[in-house]
């Protein structure tokens, strides 16, 4: 089904004094038939403006576009309650001599055991295949742990599934941001608080290939402080690195990990995902030792 945003001029009043000018404002709206007084109603809840008084919409225009999330808005995008859940991949596929970063090796996918060789091992008929993969665990879409940051913080094995599976996830849609760093403003309008935050960037379209770096998209510092105040489980992003690559304090990865917030890398799709109402699921192996591996990342949608 189509989705809708309102795109209008604003002025607030406020009922303790003074007031609020907005130009080309956008609210996701639950349909094509939304009144000016509901977008007005939106308008306030996305910002969670208090004591405000008259709000005077002009140039007011309902435009076809997926949802951003915003606060106040249509819960979400997906198949109607009782509908049947749809699920969506959100992980690069390993396959052999993939480039995940350009200064780490890709990997390399063989045979422990052939077809051919298990015949003579096997009865007559019957007959296996063991794989075998050598790669860096940092390799395609993985979860980072607390131990990849510090020598202290807890391996995969320390992630029990309430905290990996079945997620409420909000998706923050960042493609027109205007903006590399994802900052506290930029997240200021949702609701992450027990859930998956899942950062929708548009750099996946450029993984496997030189310009997957450059330009890249990223939680500032004061963007992963916000979201360790107002209670974020996950963070996901479908960018090269969550931190500024050309920073090396990568405040990112120390603050969130130092807080036991989980951190998926290298996403992708996150574009078939609505803002709110779905749940995400990205387990690793219970790997003792291993800060980082990669996982089977999905959202289910209905």
């Amino acid at each position: 089904m189509p989705s809708y945003r309102a795109r209008f001029d604003a002025t607030v009043t406020f009922t303790n004094g003074g007031g609020l000018q907005v130009h080309g404002f956008l609210v996701d709206v639950p349909s094509a038939e939304v009144t000016s007084v509901q977008v007005g109603e939106l308008f306030l809840d996305s910002l969670g403006l208090l004591m405000a008084g008259e709000v005077q919409l002009a140039n007011l225009e309902i435009v076809e576009a997926a949802h951003k999330g915003t606060r106040g808005g249509p819960a979400a995008d997906g198949p109607a309650s009782g509908g049947q859940a749809k699920y969506v991949e959100l992980n690069h596929v390993i396959r052999d001599g993939m480039v995940t970063l350009p200064n780490l090796p890709g990997p390399v996918l063989g045979k422990q055991l052939t077809r051919e060789a298990s015949r003579e091992i096997y009865a007559p008929g019957t007959e296996f295949e063991i794989g075998l993969i050598t790669m860096v665990t940092n390799t395609g879409t993985y979860l980072d742990s607390p131990y990849h940051r510090y020598p202290d913080g807890h391996d995969l094995t320390g992630y029990t599934l309430d905290r990996t599976a079945d997620l409420p996830a909000v998706v923050v849609r960042l493609e027109d941001s205007g903006s590399l760093g994802i900052d506290a403003a930029a997240l200021a309008t949702y609701d992450v608080r027990g859930k998956a935050v899942l950062l929708h960037t548009g750099d996946d379209a450029r993984f496997n290939t030189p310009q997957y770096v450059e330009e890249a998209h990223f939680l500032t510092r004061d963007g992963a402080e916000w979201l360790i105040a107002n209670g974020a489980v996950l963070v996901g992003i479908d960018a090269a690195n969550i931190d500024d690559m050309t920073d090396g304090t990568r405040p990112a990865h120390t603050l969130l990990l130092g807080a036991g917030i989980g951190i998926v890398e290298h996403l992708t799709s996150l574009a078939q995902v609505p803002p709110t109402g779905a749940t995400f699921t990205a387990t690793a192996p219970r790997i003792a030792g291993l800060g980082t591996f990669p996982v089977r990342a999905y959202a289910k949608v209905g």
